[in-house]
């Protein structure tokens, strides 16, 4: 539903909670920057095998890198990776 009005992309940082947020530096405060998402490149790069840091990395390149055809490869990886249950615990 939040994607329907707008509070969210289909592709973006996940939404991080509240108590996440004050713990931020602030280079990780940037990835706060656009909608988040129900995946983006951490879902497709092992998920929960992937610190914090490499986490907001994968955010902060996708954020510096968007395009259209990004989001649809994207898109396209996270089927099959939600599937493998690769990175998840």
């Amino acid at each position: 539903m939040s994607i329907l009005i707008g509070n969210m992309s289909l592709v973006g940082p996940r939404s991080p909670l509240p108590s996440e947020v004050n713990q931020y530096d602030p280079y990780h405060r940037r990835r706060l920057s656009v909608k988040p998402g129900i995946t983006c490149l951490w879902q497709i790069s092992g998920r929960n095998e992937i610190n914090f840091d490499e986490w907001v990395d994968l955010d902060l390149r996708y954020i510096d890198n968007w395009s259209y055809l990004e989001d649809i490869k994207i898109l396209a990886k996270t089927i099959p990776a939600v599937l493998r249950r690769r990175g998840a615990s």
